[in-house]
């Protein structure tokens, strides 16, 4: 078990070196692997190929590694609150009530002319997360079948992305195009100011996910048991809402909307490591989802270039398949 773990956490970690060295060198400006460094160290922003680099490369790689670590561990942590592996931020409609409380802030700058600090998003996001969180689990405690739970998630995510339409459609023309962008999902406005603020964000979630990581092992065998070892169920219940709830409004305040990560990546970290510790868990399904997002971001961007897809776009092709995997397998058993 301890040669699996470690065979898997090494594999990811391969892979989101060589990943981040491919998403600095591909694009619309080539930079050759011996280059890179060169760069890096004289810290040159005067030629293109340098500013390239450190102003777009750099911030949107970490941005798409962490925010991606981010969502997957949301996911992880929902499934872990619902006790139903198909729960995820985009699926129960999270994402999208995050994207319509920044959308409308996007709109009131707009038209009242003021500026939307990184801080005002996140914030914004927050709220629109738990509003859609609290719909979510007023729906739990009405229906006892998981799947009708599921429908109604979506169908709070369908609300909540036509009202975006309607406010995309009514912004004026300069806000069109940023608000339409975003709400497709991209990492294409990245930036060094808001890497500080991810940073500090993904450090304290994944932290107090690993503090959390005994309750939810207890959590997982049922509440009574949980009961029985001394946990205060409510207290966790609302930690693991907001802990998971920050971490998905984060990823939709900087990012967009990014499908399937959060149901995906979590389900197939569980699979690979076949383990029961969640400390060993959290770890990989962050890492697991910084792999997926920055091979889906270099495709997103690298495939039809200069044009460039959706994260969310290609993050569905790949994540849909693995859910649909799961239903039907549940269905099986």
């Amino acid at each position: 078990m301890k040669l699996r773990r470690t065979l898997v956490f090494s594999v990811l970690i391969i892979l989101i070196f060589i990943l981040v060295l491919i998403n600095f060198s591909v694009g619309s400006v080539d930079i050759k692997g011996s280059d890179i460094l060169k760069l890096l160290l004289n810290r040159d922003t005067t030629s293109v190929r340098g500013a390239v680099l450190i102003n777009i490369r750099i911030p949107r790689v970490i941005e798409a590694m962490l925010l991606g670590g981010c969502l997957a561990l949301s996911g992880y942590l929902l499934q872990a609150f619902f006790a139903n592996p198909i729960a995820g931020p985009f699926v129960l409609g999270i994402s999208s009530g995050a994207k319509l409380v920044v959308a409308c802030l996007m709109v009131m700058g707009s038209e009242f002319g003021f500026g939307i600090s990184s801080g005002m998003m996140v914030s914004a996001s927050f709220v629109g997360a738990l509003l859609a969180t609290g719909f979510v689990i007023a729906a739990a405690g009405k229906v006892k079948n998981m799947s009708v739970l599921i429908v109604c998630g979506i169908m709070i995510g369908y609300i909540a992305s036509a009202v975006t339409e309607v406010l995309v459609t009514f912004a004026d023309d300069y806000n069109i195009v940023n608000l339409h962008n975003w709400s497709l999902g991209t990492f294409s406005s990245s930036s060094w100011q808001e890497i500080k603020i991810v940073v500090i964000i993904t450090i304290l979630g994944v932290f107090t996910s690993l503090f959390l990581s005994k309750q939810i092992e207890a959590y997982l065998f049922g509440e009574n048991y949980a009961k029985s070892v001394g946990m205060n169920v409510r207290v966790f219940r609302i930690c693991l809402i907001l802990v998971s709830s920050f971490l998905s409004a984060t990823v939709t305040a900087f990012a967009g909307p990014v499908s399937f990560v959060g149901i995906a990546v979590p389900h197939v970290i569980r699979r690979l490591l076949k383990t029961s510790k969640q400390r060993s868990i959290i770890m990989g399904a962050f890492l697991g989802g910084a792999v997926v997002c920055l091979f889906c971001d270099l495709l997103a961007r690298a495939l039809f270039a200069p044009m460039e897809l959706s994260i969310s776009t290609v993050t569905a092709v790949f994540g849909a398949p693995v859910v649909i995997g799961m239903m039907l397998n549940k269905k099986r058993a």
